[in-house]
């Protein structure tokens, strides 16, 4: 790459230099995520995995793909770019999981209006953290420049992943009976939906996201940019210890879209309103924005950011497989005979 350099291209709006240097900047934090399996390294023209397919009769591979969407706006206007990667992963793994596969690799891309390898960096810093927690491997990648169609501080941050699960241990709720208990698995906050709304509602272009708010503990702008939870490694630990008939990744869509995905027809999952822990957050987005609540709760997670439906006689199990996982899980509701798939009440 030392005789790479094209004065015209660098004309037209294109630094290639620095694609390179910002290459060799996120080069160690693309090895953090490294796992048995990996066979390449980074700057490939392909990434490749050799998955582990001892004691499986029937591997079937799953992927996901997902972006950061508007709360991405909020790092730019804060000018911190080293969280939103995490969400990145978090909104591909967290949905694979759903279907009990475990995740094997993530590969990102980055398409940004100026080149600069600093930020590109610090976003590929943050996918790598994601990759730790979720246990997969940041395998490669793609940072796109793009003069002329983007603002030259503007990016947008996009990715997939592909896990592996034997076909018999798909979750596929088909053995989801009444009584069954919903377990909600708390979120870290909004996490990456409704942001369009959150920046409506909080103004962000012209607030000032630095300023403490007492009702939240800290400034708006840190509340915001809260990352998303990576439930991986616990929802693997629950489905271990108990019988897990469905998974329920709680994001665009809210409760109303999310947990019915998980439930088959002719059966209900009775959510308990007064059962789900809100943290401050969303009240605060439900008054200032004068939201009802019906909205709340079919825009955002409420708090609940993955929800777990499990047989009632070990629901206990699943319980403490999620507090060994260092989360605070907690029962929100049951599965009932008909009517709606979901019903809050």
């Amino acid at each position: 790459m030392e005789n790479s350099h094209s004065a015209s291209y660098a004309a037209a709006g294109v630094n290639i230099e620095a694609g390179y240097e910002g290459v060799r900047l996120m080069k160690k934090h693309v090895e953090r995520t490294f796992i048995p399996g990996v066979v390449s390294g980074i700057g490939g023209f392909g990434g490749l995995f050799a998955p582990e397919l001892s004691g499986m009769k029937e591997p079937i591979l799953v992927s996901g793909t997902d972006g950061v969407g508007t709360k991405q706006r909020i790092a730019q206007l804060m000018d911190r770019h080293d969280t939103v990667g995490i969400d990145c992963v978090a909104m591909c793994v967290n949905d694979i999981i759903c279907c009990g596969a475990k995740p094997l690799f993530f590969l990102d891309y980055i398409a940004i209006g100026r080149n600069d390898p600093e930020k590109v960096a610090a976003l590929v810093s943050g996918v790598a953290e994601g990759c730790v927690r979720a246990g997969c491997a940041l395998i490669g990648g793609e940072t796109a420049e793009h003069p002329g169609t983007m603002q030259p501080d503007d990016y947008d941050l996009a990715g997939f992943s592909v896990g592996i699960v034997d076909r018999e241990r798909i979750i596929d709720a088909s053995s989801m009976r009444p009584g069954d208990a919903v377990i909600a698995l708390p979120s870290s906050g909004i996490h990456s939906n409704g942001y369009s709304l959150v920046r409506k509602v909080f103004d962000v272009e012209h607030a000032d996201l630095g300023k403490r708010v007492p009702e939240l503990g800290c400034p708006l702008g840190e509340a915001l940019l809260t990352p998303t939870c990576i439930y991986v490694k616990p929802v693997l630990a629950a489905l271990t210890a108990s019988e897990v008939h469905g998974v329920s990744h709680i994001t665009g869509g809210g409760f109303y879209e999310n947990i019915p995905r998980s439930v088959p027809d002719g059966l209900c999952a009775r959510i308990e309103k007064a059962a789900v822990r809100t943290p401050a957050i969303f009240k605060l987005i439900r008054e200032q924005g004068k939201i009802p609540e019906r909205d709340m709760f079919n825009t955002f997670n409420m708090g609940v950011g993955m929800s777990l439906i499990v047989s009632r006689e070990s629901a206990d199990r699943a319980l403490g497989a999620l507090r060994a996982e260092g989360l605070e899980p907690y029962i929100i509701g049951e599965i009932a005979e008909g009517g709606e798939k979901i019903e809050l009440c």
